[in-house]
Order: structure tokens, then sequence, then C-alpha cells
């Protein structure tokens, strides 16, 4: 999955575009958007146009591969209309989004905490557009046409940790993050709970390479990483992912948890496992929801483990060209990930969700 973007219709100033030409210049590709950037602009409002606004870029073969993919699935089973466009400049955001919403769009979804601030701004404006953030915090008070949806993500980096404490033969588990901030925060805190519930004498790293789009840097912590004797380290950083991946790949019994199964073909011997966070499948489910007539918006989405959405997972093709010892070691351990899962959905269980380093 590599829907690379292509920026399209550079010409006169921002200001003095007709918003009614950027839809229709944009159909079936995502356009670019920076600071300073122009875009053509068009509407079509009795199409019943989706728009996707992603603030990181596409061929990540991850998150925002993954809801593209969905969205263009979805489109052509119901028959509506698309548009994706990478925001790739915070300055541009509340631009894009009015865009979006003077050419009528009738759902536009947006990625990540980044565009909160523009969303919140934006919604009330247009009242007849359904608002999504993927990926953002509760509104208060809340605005009757936006609907927010969480990811309790953190779970499935503490069962990833309950795995890395019987997999690993070191006992040293790193963690790479995009960036500090509480979220990801969250997640190493929680990985590191869930070693430390097998085995308190383990250590864990945490690690942030400053970006979500620094294969390069990625690659340095985790060769590093790896130098100093950690052998399996949870990713957190989107499309920095693929230089950890390509590090692990380079050195034998080196293992990578990382974030999407689209992930699992860039490390067959390497890339043991995903905590899966499927931006795809909750695309998907607030998308088809808001096509409804019965959608309410003025709401918060919590998304955690048994939604489909979250889970920690094996790859199959690590099962099959994997180390046999350390498959096997997989094996012993998958029944205390599972009595983990199940421990948390029943609420015996408790993770905490700490967002102090």
């Amino acid at each position: 999955m590599s829907n690379k973007p292509n920026a399209n219709g550079l010409g006169a100033p921002l200001a003095r575009l007709s918003r009614r030409r950027f839809l229709a210049a944009t159909a079936g590709v995502s356009a670019v958007v920076g600071a300073g950037t122009t875009f053509p602009l068009a509407a079509r409002a009795d199409a019943g146009l989706v728009a996707l606004v992603h603030t990181q870029a596409a061929g990540d073969s991850g998150p925002i591969d993954s809801m593209m993919g969905r969205l263009n699935q979805l489109s052509e089973a119901q028959g509506f209309e698309t548009r994706a466009i990478y925001a790739q400049d915070p300055a541009t955001y509340e631009t894009v989004l009015r865009t979006l919403g003077d050419a009528g769009a009738s759902i536009v979804l947006g990625t990540f905490p980044v565009i909160s601030e523009a969303f919140k701004a934006v919604a009330p404006i247009y009242p007849d557009t359904r608002w999504i953030q993927l990926f953002g915090d509760a509104v208060d008070p809340p605005i009757g046409n936006l609907v927010t949806v969480s990811y309790d993500y953190y779970l499935g980096c503490y069962l990833s940790g309950i795995f890395a404490a019987h997999v690993s033969q070191s006992k040293q588990i790193g963690f790479i993050g995009g960036i500090s901030i509480p979220p990801i925060n969250a997640d190493f805190n929680a990985l590191q709970a869930g070693v430390h519930a097998v085995d308190p004498e383990a250590s864990v790293t945490a690690a942030f390479a400053g970006s979500f789009q620094d294969p390069a840097k990625g690659y340095e912590i985790a060769s590093q990483m790896f130098l100093d004797g950690i052998d399996y380290i949870q990713t957190d950083s989107a499309a920095t992912d693929g230089g950890i991946i390509q590090a692990a790949n380079e050195r034998e019994g080196a293992m990578v948890s990382a974030l999407d199964p689209a992930q699992y073909p860039l490390g067959p011997a390497s890339v043991i496992g995903v905590v899966s966070l499927d931006f795809g499948q909750s695309l998907h489910n607030e998308t088809s929801a808001a096509l409804g007539a019965d959608w309410q918006g003025g709401r918060h989405v919590p998304t955690g483990l048994g939604s489909g959405v979250i889970d920690f997972l094996r790859s199959p093709l690590y099962q099959e060209q994997g180390p046999a010892a350390i498959v096997a070691r997989s094996d012993e351990a998958w029944p205390a990930v599972e009595a983990a899962r199940a421990g948390i959905l029943d609420g015996s269980v408790s993770v905490p969700f700490n967002t102090e380093l």
C-alpha cells in the first residue's frame, strides 16, 4: 500500500482561489497542502462528498494508507465521492477545513491531535457538515456536529510488554516513539508495566525520533539500541517505523513490534508482531455511522480492546520465517498474552494511563 500523494494545481494565491475548483482536481488522489501552497478547488455538495484531511504523508504502510484504502473501499461500495488532502503544515489546517465546508462536504474526517484546534474553530461555522476527528480528545463543551475518537492504544502496548518479557533473551526492551506527547508517553509506560508484570528486573528504555516521518532517525536510534543489547523494540512512530524495521532486518535475532499488519512484509523475520491500531477500520466504523440518518454529533468515542480496532497481534510471516527458537518462545508466551487481554476486558487487570515519563 503506497499511495504517494501528488501536488496539484499550483498557481494563483490561496486567498483568491475559487473554492469550487479544489475537490474536482483532487479526485482519487491525495492533494498536498503546505504553507504557501496554492491549490484548485471544486465542489459537488449534491454528491455527498466525504473528505479525509490527513496530517501525515501517505505511503507509510500504516495509518494513512490504511485510512485511504478503507475510505476508497467504502466509496466504491456505497457510491459517494471522496477526496484526500494532505495538510502538511499547521498553518493551512483551518483554511483546508473551511474550504471543504464552503464546498458543501457532507463528512470531513481529520487525523491526529494536531488538528484539534482547527476542528473546534471550523466545525461550528458549518453545521450541515459532519466533522469527525480520528485520534482526538473530548471537546468541552461539546460541538453538536463534531465527533472525536480516542484510542486506548496503551492497552495493546501493555500486551506487547507481556509478550516482550517472555520472548526477549537479553531482557532489554526498547521503545521508539515519534514525539514525546502524553498519549505516546502513556504507551511507553504501559509497555514497561507489561514487561515488569512478568519480569521486574528487565530493563525498558524509551527514545523519541522527534518526528513521525523520519525513517533515517528511526534507523539510527534502533541500530544503537540493538548494539546496546536491546533485542525487542516496540515502535510508536508511524512512517519512522520503516527505518526501525530496516535496522532490525540487519541484525540477527532482533525483533520489532510495529503498528500495522501491512508492515509484516517489511520484516518477515524481524517484525514479530504489531500493536495494531486499525485506523482503516476505525474510519470505516465512523464514516458508516455518519452516513446514517440517525448520526449524532457532540460525542467522544473511546476505542479500546475488543472493538476490532486495537489489539496485539503476532505476525504470521514471522511465525513461518522467524528464528525457530524465538518462534517457539512466542508460542509459549501467547497464553500469558491472552490471559492479560481477558483480564483487561473483564476488569481484573488494570493498566494505568500514565502520561509522565
